[in-house]
This record gives structure tokens, C-alpha cells and sequence, in this order.
């Protein structure tokens, strides 16, 4: 074990997009087999670490979360399996919106692994850190794994992607969605044919774009149904094509054909078109986790 940091500042939590999303069908625990592209973009929360002597996790921020919300019970987990007796006190400023399906509580508590294994000088590796992941929910792993990904089963089966930067404008229409509610819509339908990692990449390769819908998203639009007006605003705004929900929702996205100045996101420039409460901001795709190299494979 290291000698430990004092603290750890500014530290990055990157939303992810999904390229598509195909459920294939219901497993005998309950579960759903998944079928999705993983790619992280530059929309992120920050987190600061301060450390402590003592064995208290203490968090500050993230107005409306639980006490024990998951960057709490990542710090916890991550304490209990090692026997770490530090603690540390966390500052969170939330960017990404909640229940949008941009991944933002699962890549906060894997930046907590990430950035407690470093501040605690544990030196856990990252299969040991995808463990401990994975017990904390089925998107968190991929943020631990550090890659744009292909992913399969509940979505902690991960294989790397080389997937190429591009701008996107990525919209949340104020309100989010359950998850488990979508999953348990009577109109989502769980018979999506699998396809390969190969297909995918020959697809990719090929300059081909339309590597399938998510499955979730009719779903979604009846529970929510301003995502329509959400999808037509996209479509009107962005570089043609569809607009693609991300996870269950409720955040949705297009390829955004003009190039940006990552200091001025181009909200401005929506703000007069936009009814209340919607967040919209242009983001770059990214070729990986800001923090995949915090951790040893």
C-alpha cells in the first residue's frame, strides 16, 4: 500500500451515450440480455476528495440525492472490501440531469473507485475495482473499464471499441424516467435479434450509421410523451437522421454538424426555442475515459 494523497480535486465523471440499444430477451432472474455500444462524452460532474484520518465517508452536494446515495455506498463498499481504515470527505457538483440515462450517478460512483483507490494508496487493480463495480449497478462497470465499449448481458460484459470523436447535441426535456418502469412497459418488446461485435465494426468500418434503434424507446416516449416534441426538436436542430434516446432515458441526442468551441457548449444559442426546464448542450464524443489510466490492468 502507497502513502496516501491528501486530496484529490476536480475530478472528472463523464455521461456516456449509447449507440443503440437492443433488449433480447427476459433472463430467469429477472433480468434483461442487453445488447448496447457504450461511448463516453464531455458532459461531466466533478467530484473532490479530501482525505480522512478517520473511517468517516461524508459527502457534500448533489442537491436532492440520498445520504447513502451511490457515491456514498461506493466509498463504503470500496472500505469494506479492502478494510481501509481512511475516510474521506466528497464534494459533488452535479452537471449531468438524473434519470436522463446519460449514466451520470454510475460514473460518479465509479470515479469515487477510481479516485479512492488512488487518494487510500490501495492499488487495487481493475478487475478487482470491475468487481466492486459491478455490485453497484449495471452501468458503473463501464466507466471502471475506462473504454468505449461493446457490451453484452446485463451490460457488465464489456469488449474495447475504437470508436471515432464527433459532436453531438444532446437534450434532457426536464424530467426523467425509472428505469425499472421502462423495463416493465407492456410495449417493449424483448426478441431483438443479437448481432456480433464484428458486424458492428465492419458496419463501422464501412462508413455505414444506422447500427440499430433502442429498444426502450417507444417505451419511454408513453411514459413521457413530450419526448416526441424532444425527438421532432432534435431532428430539426441537428444533421439529419433520427433522434436516438440514450439508456432508458430520458435524454436523447443527434450528430451535431457544426463544429464548437468546447469553451462555449451553444446553449445560448437555444436558449429563446426552448420550452422550460430543458437542458441542451453540444458534446464531444470521446475516444475514452478521461480516467482510464488511474487504474493498472
Amino acid at each position: 500500500m502507497s502513502r496516501p494523497l491528501r486530496a484529490l480535486l476536480g475530478v472528472p465523471a463523464p455521461a456516456k451515450l449509447n449507440w443503440f440499444l437492443h433488449v433480447l430477451g427476459r433472463r430467469a432472474d429477472g433480468m434483461h440480455e442487453l445488447q448496447t455500444v457504450f461511448q463516453f462524452i464531455d458532459w461531466c460532474d466533478e467530484l473532490d476528495f479530501e482525505l480522512r484520518e478517520t473511517p468517516d465517508i461524508t459527502r457534500e452536494g448533489g442537491d436532492g440525492l440520498p445520504d447513502e446515495d451511490l457515491c456514498v455506498r461506493a466509498a463504503r463498499l470500496l472500505q469494506r472490501r479492502t478494510g481501509c481504515r481512511l475516510g474521506v470527505h466528497m464534494r459533488l457538483r452535479k452537471s449531468i440531469p438524473a434519470q436522463a440515462g446519460l449514466g451520470g450517478g454510475s460514473s460518479d460512483a465509479a470515479t469515487v473507485l477510481l479516485a479512492l483507490n488512488r487518494l487510500w494508496g490501495l492499488e487495487l487493480r481493475r478487475g478487482e475495482l470491475l468487481e466492486l463495480a459491478a455490485a453497484l449497478g449495471a452501468d458503473v462497470p463501464v466507466f471502471v473499464f475506462g473504454r468505449n465499449a461493446f457490451a453484452e448481458g446485463v451490460g457488465a460484459r464489456l469488449r474495447e471499441l475504437r470508436l471515432p470523436s464527433w459532436n453531438a447535441l444532446v437534450a434532457w426535456p426536464g424530467e426523467g424516467l425509472s428505469t425499472a418502469q421502462v423495463f416493465a412497459s407492456s410495449l417493449l418488446t424483448r426478441n431483438t435479434p443479437a448481432c456480433t461485435m464484428e458486424s458492428f465494426c465492419e458496419k463501422l468500418g464501412s462508413g455505414y450509421t444506422d447500427f440499430g434503434a433502442n429498444d426502450l424507446q417507444g417505451a419511454a416516449a408513453w411514459l413521457l410523451p413530450r419526448l416526441r416534441e424532444l425527438q421532432d426538436w432534435l431532428a430539426r436542430r441537428g444533421g439529419g437522421g433520427a433522434a436516438r434516446m440514450s439508456g432508458s432515458g430520458s435524454a436523447m441526442f443527434v450528430p451535431w454538424p457544426e463544429s464548437f468551441d468546447p469553451l462555449d457548449r451553444g446553449e445560448g444559442r437555444f436558449a429563446g426555442e426552448l420550452p422550460a426546464g430543458w437542458k441542451v448542450r453540444v458534446c464531444r464524443a470521446l475516444q475514452g475515459h478521461p480516467l482510464r489510466h488511474w487504474a493498472c490492468d
